[in-house]
C-alpha cells in the first residue's frame, strides 16, 4: 500500500475511518464493506478462536446456503413478517422465489430434521460461520450495522427443557472464552428475547461510548440488564425467577455495544416447523432449542476501534493489535541505501516467518522511515524494527507501536518473546 494522509477523521468511529481511508476497507455503498489483506486475516483469527472454541465445547460444524427457497420461511410463519418489514431481501426466478437468509433457524431446522430423528440422536449443537444479510435502514456505524455480514451462528437440540439450559450454559461459557482469547472485556446481560420468542436469553455486550445500547450494570457484581427487561409488566418477577436478580438499585447506566446474543427458544420453532424426534416410548416429540450469535464484523469493528492508538500530536492514527490476533507481528524497515542494513533486515524477515512469526519487510522506495513509521501504525502491526544507522551489531532494537517503549534484543531473544 501507499502512505495515505488521513484527513477529518470520523470522530464517533475512528478506527474504522482510518481502515476506508488507507483502503483496508473499501465501501461498495451504505453497510457494503470489501476487506483488504491485514483486516480480512484479523476477521480470519477471529473466526479461527471461534471454530476452535466451539469444536473444544463440543459443538459441531456444518455450513448451509445463504440462498434459500422462500417455503422454509413460510413454513415458519416468520417470511411475511420479515418481507413486510423490508428486512429480508428476495429474488424471484422461473425456479421461484428464493430469500437472503437474515438468520438461520429455518435452515437449520430442515437440515436437522434428517439427522436427529431420535432421542438417541440428540442432544447436539449445530453451528456455521456464513454470510448473513439484512435491509438495515440505518447503516450508521460502517461494520458495526452491515447489511451483508460475516456471522457465527448455533443452534442447540436437546429433548426436554433441563437439557436445552445444559446445552445453553455450555455456549455461554465457550462464549465467555471466545471474547475473553480475542481480547474483548464482554458482560453477559439479561435480555429480551423479543421477536425471537422463547423464555431466557443473554446479550454479550462491550462498555464502549460508540454503542448504540444503554444497559443497567452492578459494577460490584458484574452483572448487567439491558433496560428493555424493565418493560415487561412482570420483570421483578421474571429476573429474581430466571436470574436470582432481586434489587437493582444499585445498578447504574452505561453505554455498550452488543457483540452476541443467546436464547433459550423453547420449542416454539420445531412445532411451528414440526420438528419432531421419536423419544423413549417411541412418540413423536418435539426439540426443545437454543440459538446464538455472535456477528464476526462487528466484533472486528469493535475490535479496532479498542485498540486505536490515540497521539497526543497527531490524534488517532493508527492501531495497536493484540499480539494473538494480529496477523503480522513485527514490521521490519531497514535503511534501503545501506547494503548491509538491507541484507540484515531480509535475514531477519526470512528467520522469523521461518519460527512462523508474521513479519512485514517495508522495502518500499522514495518513502523515509518515519513515513514507513506511520504506516506501521497503520497497519496495526504491535511491533516494529528500524534497522538504521544507530543499529549496531548483532542486536536489534523492538519497538512497542504503541507506547514508543523500546527494547534491545538479539534475534534469538526476539524469537523467544514473540512466541
Amino acid at each position: 500500500m501507499g502512505t495515505v494522509k488521513l484527513n477529518n477523521i470520523d470522530e464517533m468511529y475512528p478506527g474504522q475511518s482510518i481502515l476506508l481511508q488507507t483502503g483496508q476497507l473499501v465501501q461498495y455503498g451504505a453497510g457494503l464493506f470489501g476487506y483488504h489483506t491485514v483486516p480480512l486475516l484479523v476477521r480470519r483469527k477471529v473466526e479461527q478462536i471461534i471454530v476452535e472454541t466451539l469444536n473444544q465445547y463440543g459443538c459441531i460444524e456444518v455450513l448451509l446456503p445463504t440462498l434459500q427457497p422462500d417455503t422454509i420461511w413460510k413454513n415458519s410463519g416468520r417470511y411475511d413478517h420479515y418481507v413486510n418489514d423490508g428486512t429480508m431481501l428476495i429474488t424471484e426466478s422461473n425456479k421461484g422465489t428464493f430469500c437472503l437468509a437474515p438468520t438461520g433457524e429455518e435452515a437449520m431446522l430442515e437440515f436437522a430434521r434428517e439427522k436427529l430423528k431420535s432421542y438417541k440422536n440428540l442432544p447436539v449443537t449445530y453451528y456455521q460461520i456464513g454470510e448473513k444479510f439484512r435491509n438495515e435502514i440505518r447503516t450508521r456505524g460502517y461494520l458495526l450495522r452491515g447489511k451483508a455480514f460475516p456471522m457465527l451462528d448455533a443452534y442447540s437440540f436437546d429433548i426436554n427443557e433441563e437439557g436445552m439450559g445444559k446445552s445453553y450454559e455450555n455456549v455461554r461459557k465457550a462464549f465467555l472464552e471466545i471474547f475473553e482469547r480475542i481480547g474483548m472485556k464482554v458482560i453477559p446481560i439479561v435480555a429480551d428475547n423479543g421477536a425471537m420468542g422463547g423464555k431466557k436469553s443473554e446479550e454479550f455486550m462491550l462498555i464502549s461510548e460508540q454503542g448504540e445500547d444503554k444497559i443497567l450494570y452492578n459494577e460490584e457484581t458484574g452483572i448487567g440488564l439491558n433496560t428493555e427487561i424493565l418493560e415487561k409488566e412482570n420483570y421483578q418477577e421474571y429476573l429474581k425467577e430466571e436470574y436470582g436478580i432481586e434489587d437493582i438499585s444499585n445498578f447504574k447506566e452505561i453505554r455498550t455495544m452488543e457483540l452476541g446474543h443467546i436464547f433459550q427458544l423453547g420449542t416454539r420453532y420445531s412445532e411451528m416447523m414440526n420438528g419432531k424426534y421419536t423419544d423413549k416410548e417411541g412418540k413423536d416429540a418435539f426439540y426443545y432449542m437454543g440459538c446464538y450469535g455472535i456477528g464476526i464484523s462487528r466484533t472486528v469493528a469493535a475490535l479496532y476501534e479498542q485498540c486505536l492508538i490515540n497521539d497526543p500530536k497527531w490524534g488517532p492514527c493508527g492501531f495497536s493489535l493484540p499480539e494473538k490476533i494480529a496477523p503480522y507481528k513485527v514490521q521490519i524497515i531497514p535503511k534501503l541505501d545501506n547494503e548491509e542494513k538491507v541484507k540484515q533486515a531480509n535475514e531477519l524477515y526470512t528467520i522469523l516467518n521461518q519460527e512462523g512469526i508474521g513479519a512485514i519487510l517495508d522495502d518500499r522506495e522514495n518513502l523515509n522511515i518515519g513515513a514507513k513509521i506511520k504506516d506501521c501504525k497503520v497497519l496495526g502491526t504491535p511491533y516494529l524494527v528500524v534497522l538504521g544507522d544507530k543499529a549496531q551489531g548483532e542486536h536489534l532494537e523492538l519497538e512497542n507501536a504503541k507506547t514508543g517503549e523500546k527494547t534491545t534484543l538479539t534475534v534469538k531473544e526476539l524469537i523467544e518473546r514473540m512466541k
